[in-house]
Parts: structure tokens; C-alpha cells; sequence
């Protein structure tokens, strides 16, 4: 018998209803719901892209668990499957005829503490009325170079159709492996966005004496940090195996959601 431990939105009682009609789904597929992720063989999350944001953590620990992401939020960029075609994915899924993406997850070090990012980690100042910031980027311990302005991100391929992309990143598509760099309002016009190889690993600080910024993690975890505390930031060994649409095309998502290579006028 499989069993699936499943996570949902409690605020949206869009998702509730769906997370209702999953049940029903697997008791009559014979699938047991259970409560722990050990337990589980794949996970299903309902909601929106942040659900997915704060859920993930939960799935990348266990080897070859397969998730499926089920939008009943708004944009719905990363839970690509949308709620009427629930149960058809399903079907899809346990009778082996699903696909799926290997997504890349960052691990950030600060402090001693392991913390994990699917889509980016930002560097900003402390508020609006603070002074800019410097931040000196080492990688494979050679220094790269110092971005001075409002702050910096550091985007995977999944996030860069987030936070990055509105800052000016490019975008990058989300099965690749590395990393995107993009500052955010920059003090210099000769500073742009870069991507670097997934395999380099990347040391951050605050330059300026006495300056304090902050560091956050997906939307999710906000950290106040020094010019005396370092940030390193590698892909880690974990991921997320994320099922997507059987008929699903990544430029067609670019299209639907974000109005990719529409006409503006």
C-alpha cells in the first residue's frame, strides 16, 4: 500500500476543499494518509507558491520522494497544477505516467546554522530610511567584487522568475543547476546581474563597520546580520523532485503566467 503525507494551505479555504477531495481520492485508491514524511512514499502540498516556500524543507530529506505541488493560490508558478486537473495528475502519477523536475536547493550557512532556500537568499538594508549597503562576495575564496546599493539576491534557476526577475536577473530555466546574482538598486550603472556555475560556492559580508542589514530566506526566515558575521551560501546535497504537468511545456508556463514575449501595446 503507498502512503502519502500531505501539507495544505489552512488559510484558504480553496485549498481545504481540495485537501477534502484528496482524501476521498486516495481512501478510495486504496493510499494510506499518514502523518510523518519518513512514513510517506510521495507528498502532496496545496496552496500557493508560498505553501510550496515553507513546505519544502519538509520532503528533501528523504531520497526519490516525488511531490506533488497543487495551485490553489493566484500566480501558482511553482504549484503548476492547477485544481481540475487534481485528479487526473493523480492518476497520472500512480500509474507511473508522471514527470517531474529536480529542484536545486541552496544551503546557506550563518553562524553555525543550516538553512535551506528553494528560490533566493537576500542581502538588504535594515529598512527604507537605511544608509546603502557594501557587500563583498568572495567565491572558491577569490574575491569577485563588492555591491554597493539597496542589497543583493542570490537566486537558484527556480527563483529567478521571482525576486530577482523584478530586480532586473534574467531568467533561467528552472531545471538547470546555478546561480544568479542580481543587486538590487545599484549605486553604479556598470553593475549587472551575472550567473555563476552551481558548483562555486559563495562567501558574503557586510563591508561597512557598524552597518547592520538583513538576511532573508525565501520570504520565510529574516536574520539581522553584522559586517561581522559571514554568509556562505553552496547548492546543497538535497533537492526537491517536484512532479509537473504531463503535458506541460516551460514556455508556455513563461507565457501563462509571467506574459512572456507579449505584445505591450
Amino acid at each position: 500500500m503507498k502512503k502519502v503525507f500531505i501539507i495544505y494551505n489552512v488559510d484558504k479555504p480553496l485549498a481545504l476543499d481540495l485537501y477534502k477531495k484528496s482524501v476521498e481520492y486516495f481512501q478510495n485508491r486504496g493510499i494510506e494518509i499518514v502523518d510523518k514524511v519518513s512514513k510517506a512514499d510521495f507528498g502532496v502540498v496545496i496552496g500557493g507558491d508560498g505553501t510550496l516556500l515553507r513546505a519544502f524543507r519538509n520532503f528533501i530529506f528523504k531520497k526519490n520522494l516525488y511531490v506533488i505541488a497543487i495551485n490553489a493560490g493566484s500566480l501558482g508558478f511553482l504549484t503548476e497544477i492547477k485544481k481540475e486537473n487534481m485528479l487526473e495528475e493523480y492518476d497520472n502519477f500512480l500509474n507511473g505516467k508522471f514527470k517531474f523536475e529536480k529542484r536545486y536547493i541552496l544551503e546557506i550557512e550563518l553562524n553555525g546554522q543550516i538553512y535551506y532556500a528553494l528560490n533566493e537568499i537576500v542581502i538588504s538594508k535594515a529598512g527604507i530610511t537605511s544608509r546603502v549597503l557594501r557587500v563583498n562576495f568572495k567565491t572558491n575564496g577569490e574575491y569577485m567584487c563588492t555591491y554597493k546599493g539597496d542589497g543583493v539576491i542570490v537566486a537558484t534557476p527556480t527563483g529567478s522568475t521571482a525576486y530577482s526577475m523584478s530586480a532586473g536577473g534574467p531568467i533561467l530555466k528552472s531545471d538547470m543547476k546555478a546561480i544568479v546574482i542580481t543587486p538590487i538598486a545599484p549605486h553604479n550603472l556598470n553593475t549587472r546581474p551575472i550567473v555563476i556555475g552551481g558548483e562555486e560556492s559563495i562567501e558574503m559580508r557586510i563591508e561597512d563597520e557598524k552597518r547592520v542589514g538583513q538576511l532573508i530566506i525565501d520570504g520565510q526566515t529574516n536574520k539581522r546580520i553584522s559586517t561581522m558575521e559571514n554568509i556562505r551560501i553552496e547548492y546543497s546535497k538535497y533537492s526537491l523532485n517536484l512532479v509537473i504537468p504531463k503535458d506541460r511545456n516551460y514556455y508556455s508556463v513563461l507565457r501563462e503566467k509571467l506574459k512572456w514575449g507579449d505584445n505591450l501595446c
